[in-house]
């Protein structure tokens, strides 16, 4: 027991020992801390508080704190834990560059006891840089003279790392012409060289590219790489060349002064000087030969210069050098053989004889035109000639003997086609390439009277106001003629003939001339709807030839016709009519009806009737229809109505402008048997008067009983009558007047009550729109009942083409 607790105090004596030589070296400042560069912030560095003795309850109250003069602010120390940290980035290469050693000195500071502590922490190195070369590319220029195994030192590359970071090795890439050697005679003077294994050729390879990579030794391993440009200078090892060695060129005599006669090209394949080329003639080349050519010496382009003849000499033999401008000059040779050919220089001559011109365009076939005869002064192939006309002609050129041709006519002639040939005659001689002259010989056709003249269309259509002014323009005909001259004048005629019982030159004439049509008289629509005729035109040929035409002159109705009235019975004469009505009659009963035609046609005979109001202020129970003219009751008849009363009706047309008729209708009011012994009674209680008045009274009683008892009798005869006649025979009875409806220019309806012509165009019948034709009633018109009576007005507008004639015919009903 007492040697354990003897060997436990010499151990707490050891342990004490220590305490205070660590405490001793603590107050002297030796702690030493390491960290890598580029440590991330926060990253643990040591703990500083515990290492110094103090305890963390104490750091701060005794102002703790850490200050360094340059880096205060690399490291930063935790209060709450005591630890130091890394606070932002530290960089050794910054902090001490190359320096092998490299630490940041730090000074911790307490008060309460005033204290100071020195701490150093040391920046380890970490391979962060990469090798550098001083240059992106290198350029190096060698001559291809240069020898193998010449060398070309290189600059290498630095690190700025330290120790095993910073040991670099070189690589150069993989080359035919180049390798690398690099003398280490220690880590920090490398010698790299660029060897060459073979003799460069700048013609095949004029540059290199190469890559030199240094690596250092670090982990992971970091690269650096600079281009080497390598350029192969020129030396001049190599002589022009010609592509052939030998040229032959072929050349007509008589050939122009500066006529190219070959371009030669040479070739070098050094660059620079050491590839110019000049051009010459060899020295051996005679005199001559200068004399008939010459060379540009930087072209090559050899010429003519003089002139070549084919009878003295037909073949040169040139030697040509080619010479670079290298020193020494180098020179290539090649020969250049000129052959002279011969030349057809003289062309045909063509000469034309014995014309026979113009020519009628009804000559016959074969007619000679001209003889024609060549001559060339060249011999062979180049002296022999043919001869040939322009293509589509109608004419051929005949052979008769050796260089002798007929030109004839091949084809029928049309003047009015082709008026005139521009014939071109071709002499070709046999030469190579051969020579031709032309001549050109004008050929005219001569007309022939053979085209009547001719209009444009064979039927024109005209229309003319009615009412026109005599000898006005009405159209103008216009024919053409093909022929020319005298054969091509056209004059104009009529072709005469009968317009009903008048001849047609009354009606129209036609200037012989210009081909304008007059009208000589006014044209009546009510008389000449259509005139309808032809216009001859000829020419002055022999034998003269001519044609016709149709001209359908339509005349056109104008409102000139006022409405006539109609009698309304035999015997009756003047405008005014009188009507008995009796009283008991009712509303809408005909009294009577008033007629009236209009000779117009179209809107022009379109009817209307209005009831003129009357000049006392009294209300009239009669009206009268639009249309119809009926006078019918407005209302049932009052005794208060006026015994009579004076009608007037407006018939008016639809013209512009408008023309009226007027008719007067006398209406008495009546009263009839039935009524009489009524009013008798009447008239007896009112009986108040004197004696005189009673008397007046029964006489109008009297009178008015027998005027009814008349009236009937009268109707019942006339009805009798009616009935046992019988229907009118189609196209008979005596001078009825035919109605006409037909259609205007515009297409409209007309209504006329005679034609005493209805239309003039040879033989054929006569063209209308719409005939409507009203029966054959006797004279006696007005023996039939008022009220009964039919009218053939029109009151509807259609639409019909004037060119499309169709006839209908209407007939008043069976009475």
């Amino acid at each position: 027991m007492v040697y354990h607790w003897r060997v436990n105090l010499r151990s707490w004596r050891l342990l004490l020992s220590l305490l205070l030589l660590a405490a001793w070296k603590v107050g002297r400042g030796q702690l030493h801390y390491s960290v890598s560069e580029e440590a991330k912030h926060g990253t643990f560095v040591g703990r500083i508080a515990q290492d110094l003795g103090l305890e963390l309850t104490e750091l701060v109250p005794r102002l703790f704190r850490v200050a360094s003069k340059t880096h205060g602010d690399l490291l930063e120390v935790n209060l709450q834990n005591g630890i130091l940290f890394v606070n932002s980035r530290i960089d050794r290469e910054e902090l001490c560059g190359r320096s092998a050693e490299c630490s940041i000195h730090l000074e911790v500071i307490v008060d309460r006891p005033l204290q100071v502590f020195h701490v150093d922490v040391e920046v380890r190195d970490i391979n962060d840089n990469p090798p550098v070369f001083p240059v992106k590319e290198r350029k190096l220029f060698i001559s291809e003279s240069r020898m193998p195994e010449s060398r070309f030192p290189l600059e290498g590359a630095s690190d700025a790392d330290i120790g095993a970071n910073s040991v670099l090795t070189y690589r150069l890439s993989s080359h035919d012409y180049f390798i690398l050697d690099v003398n280490s005679k220690n880590d920090e003077n490398k010698l790299v060289e660029l060897v060459l294994r073979k003799s460069l050729d700048r013609e095949d390879a004029p540059a290199h590219n190469l890559f030199l990579t240094a690596t250092d030794g670090g982990k992971p391993e970091l690269t650096g790489t600079v281009q080497l440009l390598v350029t192969v200078l020129d030396v001049n090892d190599n002589a022009p060349t010609f592509e052939q060695s030998e040229y032959e060129v072929r050349i007509f005599e008589n050939s122009d002064n500066g006529t190219t006669v070959i371009r030669l090209n040479a070739s070098d394949r050094d660059e620079g000087a050491n590839g110019a080329i000049a051009y010459s003639f060899n020295n051996l080349v005679p005199t001559m030969v200068v004399d008939q050519f010459s060379i540009d010496p930087n072209t090559g382009e050899m010429v003519i210069r003089g002139n070549l003849d084919f009878e003295q000499v037909n073949l040169y033999k040139i030697r040509i050098d080619a010479t670079d401008k290298g020193h020494p000059p180098m020179a290539g040779h090649c020969t250049v053989l000129v052959r002279v050919l011969d030349k057809n220089d003289n062309v045909p001559e063509i000469a034309l004889t014995s014309l026979s011109l113009p020519v009628r365009e009804d000559a016959q076939f074969g007619t000679v035109i001209a003889l024609i005869s060549v001559n060339d002064l060249d011999s062979g192939a180049n002296g022999q000639v043919t001869c040939s006309l322009t293509p589509h002609v109608p004419f051929k050129l005949v052979s008769t003997f050796k260089n002798y041709y007929s030109l004839v006519l091949d084809s029928a002639l049309d003047r009015e086609s082709v008026s005139a040939y521009e014939v071109v005659v071709t002499a070709r001689d046999g030469g190579s390439p051969s020579l031709w002259a032309t001549a050109s010989l004008s050929v005219e056709v001569a007309d022939v009277n053979d085209n009547a003249p001719a209009f444009a269309q064979p039927e024109y259509t005209v229309f003319v106001k009615e009412n026109n002014p005599p000898g006005c323009h009405i159209f103008t005909v216009s024919a053409r003629d093909a022929d020319a001259q005298e054969n091509a004048l056209v004059s104009y005629s009529l072709v005469e003939r009968r317009v009903g019982d008048r001849a047609l030159s009354s009606y129209v004439s036609v200037h012989a001339e210009s081909g304008k049509v007059y009208a000589l008289q006014p044209l009546d629509h009510e008389e000449l709807e259509l005139l309808q005729f032809q216009v001859s035109a000829r020419d002055a040929g022999v034998p003269p030839l001519g044609s016709n035409v149709t001209l359908q002159v339509f005349v056109l109705d104008e409102n000139d016709n006022a409405p006539a009235l109609l009698a309304p019975r035999v015997g009756v004469t003047g405008g005014s009519v009188s009507e008995l009505v009796p009283r008991s009659v009712g509303a809408g009963h005909v009294v009577a009806k008033v007629r009236a035609v209009d000779a117009d046609s179209g809107y022009n005979a379109w009817l209307s009737y209005e009831l003129q109001p009357a000049a006392s202020s009294a209300r009239i129970p009669f009206r009268v229809g639009l249309y119809t003219g009926e006078i019918s009751t407005t209302r049932v008849l009052d005794e208060v109505d006026s015994p009579r009363h004076r009608l007037l009706v407006l018939v008016k047309d639809h013209g512009e402008p408008a023309l009226t008729a007027t008719a007067t209708v006398l209406v008495s009011l009546v009263v009839d048997s039935s009524q009489a012994p009524k009013a008798l009674s009447r008239a007896l209680a009112g009986a108040v008067g004197p004696e005189a008045a009673l008397v007046d009274v029964n006489v109008y009683l009297i009178i008015a009983i027998c005027a009814v008892s008349s009236l009937l009798v009268l109707t019942l005869l006339l009805y009798t009558a009616l009935r046992c006649s019988g229907p009118p025979t189609e196209g008979t009875g005596p001078a009825g007047k035919p109605t006409l409806v037909c259609s205007s220019a515009v297409g409209s309806w007309s209504h006329s009550q005679q034609r005493r012509q209805r239309a003039c165009s040879g033989e054929e019948a006569p063209k209308t729109d719409l005939m409507a034709f009203t029966p054959s009633l006797p004279p006696d018109l007005g023996s039939v009942d008022v009220g009964e009576q039919q009218d053939l007005n029109v009151a509807h507008v259609l639409k019909v083409s004037p060119f499309k004639f169709r006839t209908y015919k209407f007939y008043l009903p069976k009475l």
